[in-house]
């Protein structure tokens, strides 16, 4: 009889890893949930619900995302001021030209588990809108999505 294999805190820091990913023509809701999966330790045999067994993740040109159809027009992502009346809308056009990180954060954040291990996957997530990033003393592995 196999017994069930469940991770220990002390099990996951030794094996994070880094990956890159190079978002230029990914589209954007397609590469969001790959690299959801690897945030939340998914791909690994040692996965564990209740805990942060995921790997870190930089993503490089995030400025040169593509989306299906024409949802640069039409994607809208809204936000409250929690002032009477103050709710905001900005488009996805718009929003790549002033923060091109905001919408692949956004989409990612969306995947991933609404508590506290949640916001603590996200903070294993770089991106950067051009191709440099400072990661490179972690030596990450390419991860072709």
């Amino acid at each position: 009889m196999n017994k069930t294999y469940t991770a220990n805190p002390a099990d996951i820091a030794v094996s994070r890893k880094w990956y890159l990913v190079d978002a230029e023509g990914q589209v954007l809701g397609r590469l969001a949930s790959k690299v959801a999966l690897i945030l939340r330790g998914k791909h690994k045999p040692i996965y564990t619900p209740n805990l942060d067994t995921g790997d870190y993740v930089v993503i490089i040109n995030a400025a040169k995302i593509a989306v299906t159809r024409n949802r640069m027009e039409d994607k809208v992502y809204y936000h409250h001021s929690h002032i009477i009346g103050g709710i905001k809308s900005i488009r996805l056009k718009d929003q790549m030209k002033r923060f091109p990180d905001r919408p692949i954060e956004d989409a990612i954040r969306g995947m991933l588990p609404k508590n506290s291990l949640g916001r603590a996957m996200i903070k294993k997530l770089k991106i950067y809108a051009g191709s440099e990033h400072p990661h490179a003393g972690q030596n990450p592995e390419k991860l072709e999505l």
